[in-house]
């Protein structure tokens, strides 16, 4: 008995020492308005504004772990041909589905996306909230869009517009 009570001891401190993350799962419910969107290089620290300098759209965490992301690039022109139809998905990311929380991620289940491929797949998202504001990160990856500069991470900023 001794030792049970050292044990739920220590599970109850380390757990006070974690940061509040179920907090930050109410705390994250709700809209949120995109104010930038960044790629990070990892091996040089280069930043790149894919969506150009003021990108728009939005992310919605509903109270029912449900989110929609729709995120577009700046300066977008409404296209006349099937040329230019197909160049607007380069500057545009939408998806929607259950999120749930691990810690200081989120993981969405894809059930609707702007890319097929992401529809049933589990997109992990790390977080960070201050203030008013939302920092999103991907994981590290190869992107094809800028293969050569190797390993990359999205960071996408949000402010909360609810």
């Amino acid at each position: 008995m001794f030792q049970f009570k050292w044990l739920a001891a220590l599970i109850l401190f380390l757990a006070a020492m974690q940061p509040g993350f179920a907090a930050d799962g109410a705390k994250i419910q709700g809209e949120w308005k995109l104010v930038s969107y960044e790629v990070e290089v990892q091996a040089t620290g280069e930043r790149m504004f894919p969506m150009g300098k003021n990108p728009t759209g939005y992310a919605i965490f509903s109270p029912g772990s449900r989110v929609w992301f729709v995120l577009t690039g700046d300066e977008r022109k409404p296209a006349k041909t099937a040329a230019e139809k197909a160049a607007l998905l380069d500057s545009l990311i939408a998806y929607a589905g259950k999120y749930r929380l691990e810690g200081d991620k989120w993981i969405t289940s894809v059930e609707v996306a702007w890319n097929p491929a992401w529809v049933g797949t589990e997109q992990s998202r790390t977080f960070r909230m201050k203030g008013g504001h939302l920092q999103v990160f991907t994981p590290w990856r190869v992107m094809p869009n800028w293969a050569s500069k190797g390993m990359t991470r999205s960071i996408v900023t949000f402010e909360r517009s609810d």
